[in-house]
């Protein structure tokens, strides 16, 4: 897969060369130009328009950026991907984060309609093959309508390539009936496609059937569906869908050398010096080669790390310091969050102290206002050492791992009123054993726990397991506990004024409407072009 990613400029430029050759009525076709007429010859020529709709699945702004809607980041310069504007609620249906939501899942839906519709025209193919590509598409479009109505709620729902004049007046499908619609597509190309471990070499990274089956868990994770997520993420266990497992180190996960490893699922496709992303330019510590930050780490996600006893830091006997606040904490902190007097392990294997505190007169210096971090956190997870200039990397970001399906499981299950000793041992357990925890405390099931003090542990587990991926987001949408973590100040460190949060930097003012906040806004530019387009409440 990342052989063949290195046409992406081409896969582009060819991609939109045939939408909007696609849009026109020709009557004839020019051998210079790739057509609906005449395209269709190879599989090449479609492997060609696959590329694009992978290409398309996800961009690593919103990627990161996302993390920053929640209570987990702030996105302190600017209003990257719309994310300070959202976090504070402070926008309106004319926000362009929503329009380019909007519009490039719609063109990546496009494209996998304009694959599905024409690919068996190509003569003498392999029939195998070609059910493979539809059985992609089909995933790639299941995704982007669940990303599209997860944001939304009721949505167009585009199953076929649409004329201009169906476009222009299209209405919003239920979404009940989308989830149904991405649910039926899943299935479908789950039955048709490899298993991770039948994939050759040089196609690592397409979908398979158990990136099919974990996108379905989720989906139905989303819905509340619990038995049917148990179900489902029982066969990924089992190995059903493919062979996978825990990477055996948490902070090797998130480095190139360990690409397409055993908890990989589904991951957005880079590769150097061909298609890149720098995010990390804006959020890795100043003195490692970023320029200024403006995703910073928030003290209420570094307050949510554990214990190295299991308990979290306000419980009574947890050990929990405040002068010496990252001592004895759970590990992945350190592997997600860098803090004052941070260890950072250079490319070359030497060491270097980042210095944070105000005064420490190095460019990481939390002093409000510059460049530095305002929370006084910065990011270390995906931070790639073997980075080219300006942080640039091409270092996948994985989607779905293996983590999520252990942890979607033991959430099932307690939903069910089935969690017991046994579900632990075989979901937190493990993940916490592969984080560092050593403790008996910390990795033995606590029988003593109220369902309600269970529930925040699963779900605690999953915000430390997954900070700084874009899920948390999304997990306080559909727990419903938006109003609750993200009304009220986002903090930073312990470096803010005294009298103030018992000194806590006060980082950002949120604001969160459960009245309307739950669903984006249609974009208003979508409504204004097709008058059909019903809005969501509140806006």
């Amino acid at each position: 897969m990342k052989r063949i990613i290195k046409n992406y400029v081409k896969i582009v430029s060819l991609g939109l060369l045939l939408f909007a050759a696609g849009c026109e009525d020709l009557d004839l076709a020019p051998e210079n130009v790739f057509t609906d007429v005449n395209y269709w010859t190879s599989v090449s020529r479609a492997q060609t328009v696959l590329n694009t709709a992978y290409s398309q699945m996800q961009n690593s702004t919103n990627f990161f950026y996302n993390e920053a809607l929640s209570d987990n980041a702030f996105n302190g310069r600017g209003d990257i991907a719309g994310a300070a504007s959202i976090a504070a609620g402070t926008y309106d249906a004319s926000l362009p984060r929503f329009k380019d939501e909007w519009g490039s899942r719609y063109a990546g839906i496009k494209t996998c309609n304009i694959l599905l519709e024409n690919i068996d025209r190509i003569q003498g193919a392999d029939a195998t093959l070609i059910d493979r590509m539809k059985g992609e598409a089909r995933f790639l479009r299941a995704f982007q309508h669940f990303q599209l109505t997860t944001w939304f709620g009721d949505i167009p729902l585009i199953s076929s390539d649409p004329s201009l004049e169906e476009a222009l007046s299209i209405t919003r499908t239920p979404h009940a009936e989308v989830v149904d619609f991405i649910l039926n597509e899943l299935d479908a190309a789950a039955a048709v496609l490899p298993t991770n471990a039948e994939y050759a070499t040089a196609d690592k990274g397409r979908i398979t059937s158990g990136a099919a089956m974990a996108l379905k868990a989720r989906v139905l994770l989303y819905e509340g569906r619990w038995q049917e997520v148990a179900d489902i993420t029982e066969q990924l266990m089992d190995g059903a869908f493919g062979n996978y497992s825990l990477f055996p180190s948490y902070e090797g996960i998130f480095l190139p050398q360990n690409e397409y490893s055993s908890e990989d699922i589904l991951s957005i496709q880079y590769v150097p010096q061909f298609r890149m992303w720098g995010e990390f330019f804006d959020i890795a510590p100043i003195s490692v080669g970023a320029r200024l930050n403006s995703l910073a780490p928030t003290q209420e996600l570094v307050d949510s790390y554990i214990m190295l006893n299991g308990q979290a830091i306000d419980e009574a006997g947890s050990g929990y310091n405040e002068n010496t606040p990252y001592t004895n904490r759970d590990p992945r902190l350190k592997a997600t969050v860098v803090y004052h007097n941070y260890q950072w392990t250079n490319p070359n294997g030497s060491v270097s102290t980042i210095l944070i505190a105000p005064g420490s007169g190095t460019p990481d210096e939390y002093v409000q206002g510059s460049s530095a971090s305002p929370t006084a956190y910065y990011t270390r997870k995906y931070f790639d050492p073997q980075h080219l200039t300006s942080l640039q990397s091409g270092l996948n970001l994985m989607l779905i791992r293996y983590a999520d399906v252990l942890l979607m499981h033991a959430e099932a299950k307690h939903e069910l009123g089935q969690f017991d000793a046994a579900v632990w041992n075989n979901t937190i357990r493990p993940i916490r054993m592969r984080a560092g925890f050593t403790d008996n405390a910390a990795l033995s099931f606590d029988a003593s726990l109220s369902q309600v003090e269970l529930r925040e542990t699963i779900r605690n587990e999953r915000r430390t397991e997954f900070a700084m991926e874009g899920l948390r987001i999304f997990d306080i949408r559909r727990w419903e506990i938006a109003e609750d973590v993200l009304n009220g100040w986002a903090h930073g460190a312990q470096f803010g004024i005294p009298s103030q949060d018992n000194g806590y930097i006060r980082a950002n003012l949120r604001t969160f409407d459960p009245g309307k906040h739950y669903l984006w806004p249609i974009p208003r530019d979508e409504r204004l072009v097709n008058g059909n387009l019903t809005q969501n409440p509140g806006w």
